[in-house]
């Protein structure tokens, strides 16, 4: 009986050890043929809010159009409770 329960208990280790290795590969045969796309759609959507940003930014303007442009991060500094506006400052000595 000591000698059935070893021979059984050998088989499945061997069998899980032999279904992890099955999953190693197949998970790296997976990466090898996704990563190239996922690369590429990523290239791609930065190329895209680059050229966006391009030309929104980089277009040339009318001589004499003032534009005033707003930060997004001055915009959340802003006190919504009526206390005031934030401002930054240096002590100088």
């Amino acid at each position: 009986m000591n000698f059935l329960f070893v021979i059984l208990s050998i088989k499945n280790f061997l069998t899980t050890i032999g279904i992890i290795v099955i999953i190693y590969y197949g998970l790296r045969f997976v990466g090898r043929l996704l990563f190239p796309i996922v690369v590429k759609k990523a290239v791609t959507n930065m190329q895209e809010k680059q050229t966006q940003y391009q030309r929104q930014y980089q277009q040339p303007k009318p001589e004499g159009q003032v534009t005033v442009e707003n930060n997004q991060r001055q915009q959340n500094r802003t006190n919504t409770n009526g206390e005031g506006e934030y401002v930054d400052f240096e002590e100088i000595e």
